[in-house]
């Protein structure tokens, strides 16, 4: 009996080590399958993610801008501060943005620029090939932006990272001093205004680059060397806003300098050419304000009036016909 005992508790204590045993053994098992998928879903992940970046430089080299948007934004779900999508969904929106005529979502893609073009400044080295590049179009994504609001809020910004980019060897594109020239002037500081737009000048001659500098100049009150400016565009310049902004810019000149008669003939002439089209009420404004120099206020309010009925908001006759009321009372 006692023989018999020993026997089945040896028994017992042999099945309990193999049942240990075999234990481990599944749970080595299952930890080993676990790392293998884990490696496994790694490699996947890794593979697809190269497959993709390579996709998303061959969709940027043939200009689809939509579909580096959804593949860069694809990417950055997986890895949200992954260098080579920021940077590439950052370039996308800003070029979806210039392409949108709906000015609220233009807004919204050139914001979702500026945020993944600053993280990916953000996640860069400091020696990085791409980062003067990157630079260059935040200041540009900035401009656009404060273009955008109507509200010079953001000018700073965009001169800071163009001089940035400049600072950093980055001359590839030659529209930067032309930027910084309008960024200046949104900004209220004429001379650097006219000192880089002067810059731009000789990189490249341009009717829109000499009205600016222009106005600038006429801003400064030095109203010579703007009539020289406006004097140099083109005759045959065929865009119609830039022949509308030199003829009202003359009028204002001669203007201020007392020349009444060539400032009439200005503002006539812009008159005669849009025929009492909506965007002539600054050319009667500006007709008024030569009529009251000379002391005809009877015919400056009467310009007043035909500016505030092509544009009833217009804020110049606006202001001039309550200052003329004010001065009678």
């Amino acid at each position: 009996m006692r023989q018999d005992g020993l026997y089945n508790r040896k028994v017992v204590r042999r099945d309990g080590k193999l049942l240990k045993k075999l234990l481990i053994v599944f749970l080595c098992a299952i930890l080993v399958s676990a790392i293998s998928f884990s490696i496994y879903l790694f490699i996947k992940s890794r593979v697809n993610s190269e497959a993709s970046i390579f996709k998303l430089r061959s969709k940027w080299r043939e200009y689809e801008y939509q579909e580096v948007y959804d593949i860069s934004n694809e990417l950055l779900y997986n890895r949200p501060f992954n260098y080579t999508a920021l940077l590439f969904h950052g370039y996308a929106s800003f070029f979806l943005s210039l392409s949108d005529n709906d000015t609220i979502q233009a807004q919204s893609f050139i914001d979702e620029s500026i945020i993944s073009l600053r993280q990916a400044l953000l996640s860069s080295k400091k020696d990085a090939k791409t980062l003067p590049q990157l630079k260059y179009m935040l200041g540009k994504a900035y401009f656009y932006k404060d273009f955008l609001s109507a509200y010079h809020y953001y000018a700073d910004l965009s001169v800071q990272y163009l001089l940035e980019a400049i600072k950093s060897g980055y001359n590839e594109e030659n529209d930067i001093p032309e930027l910084l020239g309008l960024n200046y002037a949104a900004l209220g500081m004429t001379s650097e205004s006219i000192s880089w737009f002067s810059k731009a000048l000789t990189d490249k001659d341009s009717d829109v680059i000499l009205l600016s500098i222009a106005e600038q100049y006429k801003n400064d009150e030095q109203y010579q060397s703007a009539e020289q400016y406006l004097k140099r565009i083109s005759d045959d310049c065929k865009d119609e806003k830039i022949n509308l902004k030199k003829g009202y810019l003359l009028g204002e000149i001669y203007t201020e300098q007392g020349l009444y008669d060539s400032a009439e003939s200005e503002f006539q002439k812009i008159i005669n050419n849009l025929d009492g089209a909506e965007n002539s009420a600054d050319a009667y404004y500006g007709l008024g304000r030569v009529y009251e120099r000379q002391g005809d206020t009877v015919k400056a309010r009467s310009e007043w009036r035909k500016a505030l009925r092509l544009q009833a908001n217009h804020n110049g006759a606006l202001s001039a016909l309550k200052k003329l009321s004010e001065s009678k009372n």
